[in-house]
């Protein structure tokens, strides 16, 4: 988090320069733009890449706080589900032999509360985001449950990039990254990021 926060301040320009060429393209072709959106997104979450943050902060500053959190959290959770149909297809005994123990946890969790499990474990992340998706993929939870799940445990943290990012859009000078909305949204996004290291880990 504190290397994505200080790598904008020197490009603000550059990416505001971005960011107002993705709004005109929006402008222009709204649906085409966000099926583009969209299949990038998802990809790149289906695949593991990095690039999700810059692509919530993006969204944020193109598509305001409502569109761009539904947006870039649909593209998450249906990049997370892919993930979870690959396992099923052919990563099994990878992932199985990588991640057995963590797997007995999240079966007994999916046994006590079902899909309230995966909801709880996308808001408060006591197993990271790729490790869920991949072990997910190893137990009997439908896909659709698991998408469902998934996409309403990640509204709220999607929200508070794309907010972060709704913020950044705004801004007039690097001055202004002081601001107190954009305050705000920067000490949103470091308690979201600091929410793993407050949680207990899975045995």
């Amino acid at each position: 988090m504190p290397d994505l926060l200080s790598g904008l301040t020197p490009s603000l320009a550059d990416l505001q320069g971005w960011q107002m060429q993705f709004s005109v393209w929006f402008a222009l072709h709204p649906l085409l733009t966000s099926l583009a959106y969209l299949g990038v997104f998802t990809l790149i979450t289906a695949l593991c890449l990095p690039g999700a943050a810059v692509l919530m902060l993006a969204a944020g500053a193109s598509l305001g706080l409502l569109g761009g959190t539904l947006l870039a959290t649909l593209a998450s959770a249906l990049g997370a589900t892919l993930t979870l149909w690959g396992v099923r297809r052919g990563l099994r005994s990878r992932v199985e032999a990588r991640w057995a123990k963590q797997l007995q946890a999240v079966n007994a969790g999916l046994a006590q509360r079902g899909a309230w499990y995966v909801l709880w474990l996308r808001l408060m992340p006591v197993i990271p985001f790729v490790p869920l998706n991949l072990l997910c993929g190893l137990t009997q939870l439908p896909a659709r449950t698991f998408f469902a799940a998934s996409f309403a445990g990640m509204l709220p943290g999607t929200a508070v990039y794309v907010n972060a990012g709704v913020q950044l859009a705004a801004l007039q000078s690097v001055d202004e990254l002081w601001s107190p909305p954009m305050l705000l949204a920067l000490g949103l996004l470091l308690v979201l990021a600091s929410v793993p290291l407050l949680t207990p880990r899975q045995a």
